[in-house]
């Protein structure tokens, strides 16, 4: 099938079925794609063409000397594309000797009617007609076919009744770049406040006239009529405001969209304020939406056919769309695309696209969580589980012996153990350590091998190029690799061989001084698979703990203690060996930030059952250590080896400016943060210490944290060797080597780590690396997807804090009860933290009928008529009876946990102090007891009502599980909270928390 230019700009969606197969791209309907529809939609195409299941192909017809056209003269661009397309059809019928027919589809009646009949074994028909003669059972595109040529339709009225108008507020293409060039105009990318969708929004800086100019800030858009049809994530120009017109940043927490002055906010200071003069890049993307309610649709009419649907993220407008189905799909997420926006409309057009689920089900939400990130996780394929090894009872796995002979072989010279969470499976990495004949130290770092099982450009990497990293859910997760690989033969495992890649590093026996490293693949058996407890416990000394590790149960009693002195020695080394990496980074400025860690326990099943509090060991640390020095000598390998095309990550250095709140918070208790370079931010942070509080310093590394810049992947070939740099690690070179398993750059890194060692020996590089410029796309879209995993992680955590909540009496239930610590001021409440369930959010002290909290005798608070009064550090609320109350940061007060509920968007914690005291509850253990342990008993609540939810839909969930099981998809119970305490099942290194 051959579509037209105008069948792959208007009907992609559909073209991107997976069971519409064998398509041929014409490079002629590309370029039209490319320039009528923008980067975005043109990207979607090429994704088709890279997808190796789809059996597309893209051929260059207008390079091909029997397919090329000219262009007549008067000929419309339109009419020369279709003629084009349709040449180049009869030339690959012909070019296949007539062996199967060739089907162009198109929209075009003329075209239809000229060529239908020309040539014998070349059909030219309308998409509909392809649909309804190839594809009668695919029921779900011929909805969508006919959703969208009902809008196409009422489109083409619509611009013939408005023939000549456009909006006058954009200035021509040529015009924007220009200006641009000249720096009247400014790019950047449209960023629209979630808090005041309808009157802030903010322009972050893009493009060389960007760097060039004199913002050191974003730029305000204040209001929808300077944003000019322009939505969230629109690369646009933007042209600056007289100073005089400047305005402030609100300064005041939002309840909702319509909050105004009115309400009594007050701006900051005014910043750059100007009006979007035209787009640059659209970000139309498929939006999750929810139809108006049964009286609202009822009130427009019965025949009412264009509907306003609210989109689920606040920071799109409301689209406008054809259809009679708003009735039936009033409690149902549904999927639409914007399609135009009219200059005679106030709301963008789109059409439907497809049902998500119901409103507030769980997998109609964690699917409106996947849509909004631009998740789409299919089941691994035939193909790819094709592509697996066999290690099942009756064919067990073994090492060949053509990889003995090409590897080190280490199973009987070292003595390698894993350091993990109790119950973890993947375990990405083993250590080493032993005494050399010349009395040197042996460090060794033994990473899976993952890329011996997935090879380049294989149906496997294919399929993890795409997804880039495992997808973590609250209830699930979505593995990158095939569980034969994540969960078996690429988990380093107790007592079995496995592949590896090493890092060995030769060590002085006093000094620890690195004096040699060697790299390469090896052979390796772990003899121990230690959880972090029992390695702690072992390195203070308590030979007790024995008992739990499954090695030493059948050992005499004199084998027994020769291993365990040996094991013992080797963790007692690695613990001192990582205390003098960590203390030559400290010296150089590595920060710690706040993060909070937890372990993961799994069931029989390998479902996630329970999280329970990591205690801070030393083990963590040294575990730690060891994985950020195997990843920076990588770093340093691969650019040496290829100093322009090597995938090394870098964490830039913060704008002073973002650190501003740090500095007055810090204040405020008495501490001086100095932020001139990591190093005094390090030392600063370390002395912000409350010896009665010690949530203050933990609050006070957050917003060190927030004020940091995101860790990115990039190639070398890209910027200069001194914006390498990893900020918070104060490392020249870093990179990720030691997560293949779960991270796509890891596959990458081990690829260039090889052929490195390859050029070493001289020996020709068998695989063909990635150039500079297809790296440093590969890294844009390896960021991409993991802010989808952070930003989906996120919400879905916060689903879950909801549906614990939502259900309770937040007057009676006391677990709807907490301390909680002000760690901002607003001009009309504060942010508050509450440690027990690591939830933020605001607090009002104005609430919407403008009254204000007043304390009572009891210290309980109540609302009255009065005033606020904000300061740097506090904010006042007083009564028109004159009483008042002052709340300070760091100030500990009670608040009451409820929820928001919220039918077209997600539902939201609400926080309310109900009291200017901390919180003192009478059962002392509870209240010493750790947030973490709280939160375990939030998981286990909700995974009670998520379960008692599906027995009502057994059937559904037994299908359900058949196909997880099916394509080896992991799916576990419910959780609270797992993604934003942890980022992956094992102890990953310290860059990976924070963002690093």
């Amino acid at each position: 099938m051959i579509p037209d230019w105008k069948v792959v700009q208007d009907y992609l969606e559909v073209l991107e079925f997976p069971e519409l197969k064998g398509i041929i791209l014409m490079q002629t309907a590309c370029q039209a794609v490319q320039h009528q529809r923008g980067r975005r939609q043109y990207n979607r195409v090429r994704n088709l063409l890279k997808e190796a299941r789809r059996d597309c192909v893209f051929f260059a017809n207008e390079f091909q000397q029997h397919c090329y056209l000219p262009r007549g003269r008067g000929e419309p661009m339109e009419k020369w594309q279709s003629r084009s397309i349709y040449r180049a059809a009869v030339w690959y019928h012909h070019h296949c000797q007539g062996r199967m027919p060739i089907v162009m589809v198109t929209e075009d009646e003329e075209t239809i009617q000229q060529y239908g009949s020309e040539t014998e074994g070349v059909f030219v028909i309308s998409f509909k007609s392809y649909l309804d003669n190839f594809w009668p059972d695919l029921k779900a595109a011929h909805e969508l076919c006919d959703s969208i040529l009902q809008t196409r339709r009422e489109r083409e009225s619509e611009s013939q009744e408005s023939h000549g108008k456009e909006y006058p507020e954009h200035l021509a293409l040529e015009v924007l770049e220009a200006g641009i060039k000249s720096g009247r105009y400014i790019q950047g990318i449209l960023n629209v406040n979630k808090h005041r969708a309808q009157m802030e929004a903010f322009v972050r800086l893009q493009g060389a006239s960007s760097k060039d100019s004199d913002l050191a800030s974003d730029i305000l858009i204040h209001g929808m009529k300077a944003r000019n049809r322009s939505i969230h994530g629109d690369v646009v120009a933007v042209e600056l405001l007289p100073r005089d017109e400047w305005k402030g940043r609100t300064a005041a927490l939002c309840e909702n969209d319509n909050e105004d002055k009115a309400s009594g906010e007050s701006p900051s200071e005014p910043m750059p304020t100007g009006k979007v003069v035209g787009i640059l890049q659209k970000n139309w993307r498929d939006y999750v939406v929810t139809f108006p309610s049964k009286e609202e649709v009822q009130s427009q009419g019965k025949n009412a056919q264009k509907i306003l649907v609210t989109p689920w993220d606040y920071k799109i407008p409301k689209i406008r769309i054809s259809t009679q189905q708003a009735e039936a799909l009033q409690d149902f997420r549904v999927v639409v695309r914007i399609d135009s926006w009219e200059p005679t409309s106030v709301y963008p057009n789109g059409h439907f696209v497809r049902v998500l689920g119901r409103i507030r089900d769980l997998e109609g939400e964690i699917a409106t969580i996947l849509v909004e990130n631009g998740i789409s996780v299919v089941p691994f394929s035939e193909a790819q589980m094709g592509e697996m090894p066999v290690n099942t009872p009756e064919s067990p796995w073994k090492v060949s012996p053509e990889e003995e002979l090409k590897r080190r072989d280490l199973r009987k010279s070292h003595l390698v153990f894993s350091i993990d969470p109790k119950g973890c499976e993947d375990v990405d990495d083993t250590l080493s350590v032993r005494t050399l004949g010349n009395g040197s130290l042996e460090l060794g770092v033994h990473i899976a091998d993952v890329t011996h099982f997935v090879t380049p450009n294989s149906y496997t990497d294919i399929e993890a190029r795409a997804r880039a990293t495992t997808y973590y859910l609250a209830d699930r997760r979505y593995d990158m690799l095939p569980s034969i690989l994540s969960a078996d033969l690429c988990s380093l495992l107790g007592g079995v061989d496995r592949y590896a890649v090493s890092v060995l590093w030769e060590l002085d026996k006093t000094s620890y001084e690195i004096k040699n490293v060697w790299y390469g693949r090896t052979i390796i058996r772990s003899a121990y698979k230690l959880f972090y407890e029992a390695a702690q416990e072992l390195l203070d000394g308590n030979i007790r703990v024995i008992e739990d590790i499954p090695e030493f149960k059948d050992l005499d009693e004199k084998r027994r203690q020769a291993k365990l002195e040996e094991l013992m020695w080797a963790i007692g080394k690695l613990t001192d060996i990582a205390r003098h990496v960590r203390a030559q980074r400290d010296r150089c400025g590595a920060l710690e930030l706040e993060g909070v860690e937890v372990r993961v326990q799994l069931d029989e099943k390998k479902n996630i059952r329970d999280l329970l509090p990591k205690q801070p060991l030393e083990v963590h640390e040294t575990v730690a250590e060891c994985m950020i020095l195997a990843n920076h000598w990588v770093a340093k390998k691969i650019w040496e080896s290829f100093p322009h095309q090597a995938l090394l990550r870098q964490h830039p250095p913060p704008h002073q400016e973002f650190f501003s709140e740090l500095r007055e918070c810090a204040k405020a208790k008495g501490f001086s943060i100095d932020t001139r370079s990591n190093k005094t931010l390090a030392d600063s942070l370390d002395k912000a210490d409350d010896p009665s509080d010690p949530i203050v310093n933990r609050l006070l590394r957050a917003m060190a944290t927030q004020a940091m810049s995101n860790a990115q992947y990039f190639s070398t070939g890209s910027c200069a060797e001194e914006e390498f740099l990893h900020y918070g690690l104060a490392l020249d070179k870093y990179t990720h080597f030691t997560s293949p398993i779960r991270r796509y750059s890891d596959i990458i890194v081990h690829r260039l780590l090889m052929a490195a060692i390859l050029k070493d020996k001289k020996l020709d590089v068998k695989e063909q690396l990635p150039s500079n410029k297809d790296l440093e796309e590969l890294c844009r879209h390896i960021n991409n997807r993991n802010r989808a995993a952070q930003h989906s992680q996120k919400q879905s955590t916060e689903l879950f804090q909801c549906m614990y909540f939502k259900d309770r009496d937040p007057n009676t239930e006391e677990r709807c009860t907490s301390d909680g610590v002000i760690y901002s001021i607003r001009t009309n409440g504060v942010l508050v933290f509450v440690p027990r369930f690591g939830i933020k959010g605001a607090a009002y002290l104005r609430n919407k009928d403008g009254l204000v909290i007043s304390c009572g005798p009891d210290t309980h608070l109540e609302w009255k008529p009065g005033s606020l009064q904000r300061f740097q550090n506090k904010i006042t609320s007083t009564t028109t009876e004159g009483d008042s109350v002052t709340f300070h940061l760091f100030d500990h007060v009670t608040v009451r946990v409820t929820v928001q509920a919220s039918r077209c968007h997600s539902d939201t914690i609400r926080l309310e102090i109900i009291s200017n005291k901390p919180y003192m509850i009478a059962n002392t253990e509870l209240s010493h007891q750790s947030p973490l342990l709280l939160k375990s008993e939030i998981v286990k609540e909700v995974t009670r009502s998520v379960e008692e939810a599906q027995l009502a839909q057994e059937v559904q969930g037994n299908t359900l599980q058949e196909e997880y099981r099916e394509y080896c998809q992991t799916k576990g119970r419910s959780l609270y909270a797992l993604l934003e305490e942890i980022r992956d099942l094992a102890l990953l290194d310290v860059s990976n928390n924070y963002g690093m």
